[in-house]
């Protein structure tokens, strides 16, 4: 942690502008920029990046603005902004596209249960592109796998969480032994205990459902941004990569 280094200022920038436009515009921001399922009619290709720069609210971009520039800082000024910019959009990509894909697999199943029921494909589609859906669905499925399916295709994902979990992830592998000072532990505790036990309670709340951190949290994007962040590290460190500067 240190000075504000240049690429997280102008990241910074960025998203504070994003928050305000979100205040002043509301809702029509969050159609066009947040992330869709790719079978919802708001979802355009834009918004694999563009949701990384939306938040649900004021201490979501709080939260993740803090981190990314505590956890960012240390590696921009080790890796350079070019590097740093890849290795943070790179990670919100990974985060992205892992929870588009576990949504397409809620939604798949979700569907097959339907059509398992006897209700066809096109009804389906039909009803919930109205923003509807029919209670007798529960009757033939059970109920996470339809709320599973609803919440696939309906709620979109804003914020820059997976990115930043990507950087998390770096740092922990960077800097294992940094003791961090947590407002709810009243002992220090090493980067190296600390992130992974933070990854595996949002693998916890994806699986089981059960989210420790609260509602409406895209764990899977979580896991995803940490996940790229894991694999590009160690990519970098077994090809002595990490060692290079990006300027």
């Amino acid at each position: 942690m240190g000075r504000l280094t240049e690429a997280i200022k102008h990241l910074l920038i960025v998203n504070i502008l994003f928050f305000v436009a979100t205040q002043l515009y509301g809702d029509q921001m969050y159609q066009w920029f947040s992330l869709w399922f790719p079978k919802n009619e708001n979802f355009g290709l834009w918004q694999i990046a563009s949701h990384m720069f939306m938040h649900g609210g004021l201490m979501h971009i709080v939260f993740n603005m803090y981190a990314l520039w505590a956890f960012g800082s240390p590696l921009e000024q080790m890796w350079g902004r070019n590097k740093f910019l890849f290795f943070y959009f790179s990670a919100g990509l990974g985060a992205a596209l892992i929870h588009t894909g576990v949504n397409y697999y809620y939604f798949s199943e979700g569907l097959q249960a339907l059509a398992d029921g006897g209700i066809s494909n096109e009804t389906v589609m039909d009803i919930i592109a109205q923003g509807k859906y029919s209670p007798d669905w529960y009757n033939i499925a059970g109920k996470s796998t339809i709320d599973n399916f609803l919440s696939a295709y309906n709620t979109p994902a804003v914020g820059a969480s997976g990115a930043i979990y990507g950087i998390l992830v770096a740092f922990g592998m960077s800097f294992p032994n940094s003791e961090l000072f947590l407002l709810f532990l009243p002992v220090p505790i090493k980067a190296k205990y600390f992130i992974p036990v933070l990854i595996g309670l949002d693998l916890f709340s994806g699986v089981t459902g059960y989210s420790i951190f609260g509602q409406g949290i895209a764990h899977f994007a979580h896991v995803g941004g940490a996940l790229f962040g894991f694999l590009m590290m160690w990519y970098w460190k077994k090809n002595q990569f990490n060692n290079n500067r990006w300027d």
